[in-house]
């Protein structure tokens, strides 16, 4: 990483914006900018307000470490795909309570210890997203909370096999790959995590 003050002669800056499209949470623009070399391009780019993954870890003595994942199918590409739990923030949430949150409605699980691994920007050609990834663990099993229309299917498997797996291209999502980079530096003892509590989620009461 440099100083932004370096990197002028590779910056480009906004001279106009248009709106090309509004969906329900997503906008694209295309936007007028000026080159380093004084030119001018266009840049045409998805606006998300961005996202969390879960890393949801199962430690159990002697055992080998295991991880909880998703099956579940991404109707751009087509396909059935293999990740980690997601979803996007909704406005004003705090990432670690979407992270709870998600991993609670996604998976059923809660998990006691928190902490935040870092940040990815998984399609910086043309996207603003960018996804927290927390790690979880000291987890309790309870009812997923889908949304309506969300299909997935919840398993486990060892955190070396989903290594092997994107190793293999078995698992090609680019959040899910990223959080094999993580999870080898845990299981090599070259990353130690500073696990945090769980924050507080509001519950609705259930009618009666």
């Amino acid at each position: 990483m440099t100083d932004p003050g370096a990197d002028a002669h590779l910056r480009e800056t906004c001279v106009s914006s248009e709106e090309l499209a509004r969906g329900s949470f997503l906008k694209v623009l295309c936007d007028t900018v000026a080159l380093p070399d004084g030119g001018t391009a266009t840049r045409e780019y998805v606006v998300h307000p961005g996202a969390v993954m879960v890393v949801p870890l199962i430690e159990e003595p002697g055992e080998p470490l295991r991880v909880v994942l998703e099956r579940q199918f991404r109707y751009p590409v087509a396909q059935v795909m293999v990740e980690f739990p997601a979803g996007k923030l909704d406005s004003g949430e705090g990432t670690q309570f979407c992270a709870q949150r998600e991993l609670r409605e996604e998976t059923g699980y809660q998990a006691s210890g928190w902490v935040r691994a870092g940040v990815i920007h998984p399609v910086i050609a043309y996207s603003t997203e960018f996804i927290d990834v927390w790690f979880a663990r000291g987890l309790t099993a309870g009812p997923q909370q889908l949304d309506r229309g969300e299909f997935l299917e919840v398993f486990t498997a060892t955190a070396e096999e989903v290594v092997a797996w994107c190793l293999q291209g078995r698992i090609t999502d680019a959040k899910t790959v990223a959080a094999a980079l993580w999870l080898q530096s845990y299981m090599a003892g070259n990353w130690t995590p500073a696990w945090g509590p769980a924050v507080e989620l509001f519950v609705e009461p259930a009618s009666e």
